[in-house]
């Protein structure tokens, strides 16, 4: 019997891309969830499995040598279910490479400008217009580099892996940063793809009763304070 993975999660794009590759594995999974908006992320027990206080993070109970293993980072919990599984993550050298770039593409850029985008959009208690514009035209420009990589193959890296789990959840919410699908076709037809199967569908709706009884962070002043008012802490 497969030992189930403990799931540290809030129903996020970062959240997502957990949940819907362990969906697509078909792996057990127990869901533990931080309540990101009530300060859950800075409990001692997860910072000593999440030490920069973001979730999602995993505890696998058969780790490598059949040791437990925590991973925190979501594309590094990614890579490592990959490993483990040998699904989604090549092992052919220039396939992995190509499913690396993406994701770490995705890491290092969609993430967190369409993070900006959301803020200076949703979230800033004063409607700063050179922040709406630096991000929602930084989104734009990233959702073009897709779309003119998709022009010619199905998938980010050719087959479906771990780089598109990376990327669905952060167009998910396009609408929020100020973005048309409409002007992408080829990014449109890559998302209409990725959301019909249904591993992703489930892997979205995991949480989604937790999240529709969480506050809305828009308007939760104490919320806010909690994820976007941090300082360095002992």
């Amino acid at each position: 019997m497969t030992t189930p993975i403990d799931l540290y999660y809030w129903p996020t794009p970062n959240g997502w891309k957990i949940t819907i590759m362990l969906e697509e594995l078909g792996h057990p999974y127990n869901v533990r969830y931080i309540n990101i908006g009530k300060g859950e992320q800075f409990a001692p027990d997860f910072l000593r499995i999440a030490p920069n206080n973001r979730m999602p993070a995993i505890v696998d109970p058969d780790g490598p040598g059949g040791e437990p293993i925590s991973v925190f980072e979501s594309g590094a919990i990614l890579q490592y279910l990959g490993r483990k599984s040998g699904r989604f993550y090549p092992q052919e050298e220039r396939a992995r490479v190509a499913t690396e770039e993406w994701l770490f593409w995705q890491v290092g850029g969609l993430g967190p400008m369409a993070g900006q985008a959301h803020h200076f959009r949703q979230y800033a208690p004063e409607k700063i217009q050179y922040g709406i514009d630096r991000y929602t035209n930084e989104c734009n420009r990233l959702y073009g580099v897709m779309n003119k990589r998709l022009a010619d193959r199905e998938f980010l890296a050719g087959d479906y892996t771990i780089a598109d789990m990376a990327c669905i959840g952060w167009i998910i919410p396009y609408e929020r940063q100020g973005q048309d699908l409409a002007d992408f076709p080829h990014l449109k037809r890559w998302f209409d793809a990725v959301m019909a199967r249904p591993a992703v569908k489930r892997g979205i709706e995991v949480g989604k009763e937790e999240r529709a009884r969480a506050a809305d962070l828009s308007k939760d002043k104490d919320a806010q304070a909690v994820l976007f008012g941090q300082r360095a802490r002992d």
